[in-house]
């Protein structure tokens, strides 16, 4: 794609890197046949060569975002099926991430958007404050399909009321700093990123990672100051946020390399893939930052999403248990780390039958904070992925994702777990509580 920046432009490293990726696109529209919100639309523009045209056309005028192109890039999932799609190496997670950031700096969104977006930004990332919210949340369900009335922002907030659970976790030891040692001799030792909205919602997916790691003799750590990985803020455009969140990530991890007794870090193990893509990234973040660069480059070089992991720790074989898995693969999961063999190959050997679900690369709508922000679409997609998943008639459905596990399981009654749970089920561990009598009667001999 011809490109018409100026030499002045180009010297800002953040517009230097879009022209890069500019010129890369050659119109092709091969992504649009995998683009969730064209295939939902049939809108040019809600497809990644129509934003990619929107977007140059804003940088290269260096002018601030306008209405257009913040609805069609608002539209936008950040899926990344794009780029799994493209024969010419675009980056498009990069170029819709530095859109998102100018619109962030040169677009005034109405009064209630932005106050909707503040209390996300500032709640999410936090336990404390997303447990505090989610009590607000139960006492507010009740008046959910008041708030649908309520012109603009009001579909937003029964969005969010309708995601929220009914019931509220406790609080678990896995979340506290600290180590837990291997069982036996020690294979490798390891930092897990503990999160925010995860143990939150589903505490017992840390959990069971915990208990499977240190069984196969894996020393796990979870450092003192680790948290959000920056990546909600981030697809909001907020950069400075999202960077200062990574930077406490990254100092965390650096300490740890540098403790254990000499033994340093064989990797970071994240168990949302979601914030595995954004971890992964640090790297290119913090690239321009003489402070930051190397530190960050090498805890993305050290970051594994958990099913990286087992797949070298050799994972005995067990004989099938006769369940039927659904696997769904998190967008974040196959395009964004290109991880799509390693979890069904440990349900396959850890005795469950795997089965694809049709249309497998499109979006289930969760995307972070988009089926708040963008609820018409994101329930649309999901029912569509539902149906999908029905159609392969499993008993349960698996997925390495905390919002797709959020947003699945508000569109269907089939149960759905972290695939980590799962293993460390078979491996020795306790029944996933989403299980708990809903197994067939086939699956008994398993536990």
């Amino acid at each position: 794609m011809k490109t018409n920046f100026t030499p002045a432009q180009l010297a800002d490293p953040g517009v230097a890197e879009a022209e890069s990726i500019l010129r890369k696109c050659v119109h092709c529209g091969f992504c649009t046949a995998t683009c969730p919100t064209f295939a939902l639309l049939g809108d040019e523009l809600d497809s990644p060569r129509g934003r990619i045209y929107l977007i140059k056309e804003m940088l290269e005028n260096d002018r601030p975002a306008d209405a257009e192109t913040v609805k069609h890039v608002d539209r936008c999932l950040s899926c990344l099926s794009c780029m799994t799609t493209c024969p010419s190496g675009v980056n498009y997670m990069h170029l819709v991430d530095h859109a998102r950031a100018h619109i962030e700096k040169t677009w005034k969104r109405p009064l209630a958007e932005r106050m909707l977006r503040g209390v996300l930004a500032t709640v999410l990332p936090t336990r404390t404050g997303f447990r505090a919210a989610l009590l607000a949340a139960f006492y507010a369900k009740p008046f959910a399909g008041l708030l649908k009335f309520i012109p603009g922002i009001g579909p937003k907030l029964a969005a969010m009321l309708a995601l929220a659970p009914s019931r509220m976790a406790g609080r678990s030891a896995a979340e506290a700093p600290g180590v837990h040692g291997a069982s036996g001799v020690r294979r490798a030792r390891v930092a897990l990123l503990t999160g925010c909205a995860q143990p939150v919602l589903k505490p017992g997916i840390n959990e069971a990672t915990i208990r499977l790691l240190t069984r196969l003799g894996v020393e796990v750590v979870v450092p003192k100051g680790e948290g959000c990985c920056g990546a909600l803020v981030h697809h909001m455009g907020q950069d400075e946020r999202s960077h200062a969140q990574a930077a406490r990530n990254i100092e965390a991890w650096w300490r740890e390399t540098r403790e254990g007794g000499g033994a340093g870090l064989d990797a970071i193990v994240i168990t949302a893939s979601g914030c595995g893509t954004t971890v992964k990234d640090y790297g290119f973040m913090f690239r321009n930052d003489p402070v930051w660069k190397d530190k960050a480059a090498a805890v993305s070089a050290l970051a594994k999403d958990v099913s990286e992991l087992l797949v070298g720790l050799d994972l005995p074989a067990r004989a099938p248990n006769g369940i039927v898995v659904a696997y769904h693969s998190a967008c974040s999961m196959q395009h964004g780390q290109k991880i799509r063999t390693e979890p069904k190959t440990l349900l396959q050997t850890a005795g469950f039958t795997v089965r694809d679900v049709p249309e497998g690369h499109l979006c289930c709508g969760s995307a972070g904070t988009y089926n708040i922000l963008q609820p018409e679409i994101a329930t649309r997609l999901r029912d569509r992925k539902v149906a999908n998943i029905e159609k392969t008639a499993p008993d349960l459905i698996a997925t390495g994702n905390i919002g797709c596990m959020t947003q699945i399981a508000g569109g269907t009654a089939i149960p759905i777990v972290h695939t980590v749970e799962l293993l460390d089920w078979v491996h020795g561990g306790p029944l996933p509580e989403a299980l708990d009598g809903r197994l067939p009667v086939s699956a008994a001999a398993a536990e």
